[in-house]
């Protein structure tokens, strides 16, 4: 049985958000991320973190979910930032090489930091 899946929108601020991620992410719950992530999108915000602190296992579907993420993201001219990745996730995604792509920091603040556009983007 799947532990149930927490999703918290934490900071959203212009083309920038911040979502918590919490339990379990497989079969059950990734439609469940990926949809509020698009939704987060979606609403103006291409540049998403997922701050993944919270969560206790993702196999996957969950890895499939964040390519996902990553794709609708790039698609509308954002990017997708990966906060507190557990080392599992962290090695899958060294080893395919999506980490540099869906680049990874030790903490949420650190990613914010580094995601904070230092020029104003265009309107």
């Amino acid at each position: 049985m799947t532990d149930d899946l927490t999703l918290t929108t934490t900071h959203t601020d212009g083309h920038l958000a911040a979502l918590c991620v919490g339990g379990e992410i497989d079969t059950q719950t990734a439609p469940a991320l990926r949809k509020e992530a698009l939704d987060v999108i979606a609403q103006g915000h291409p540049h998403l973190i997922l701050d993944l602190t919270g969560i206790t296992f993702c196999d996957s579907s969950g890895f499939n979910a964040l390519i996902g993420i990553m794709r609708c993201a790039m698609a509308a001219n954002g990017s997708l930032t990966l906060a507190t990745v557990p080392d599992r996730l962290s090695r899958m995604l060294d080893l395919t090489g999506l980490n540099t792509l869906m680049p990874s920091y030790p903490s949420i603040e650190a990613a914010m930091n580094a995601r904070l556009p230092t020029t104003p983007e265009p309107a």
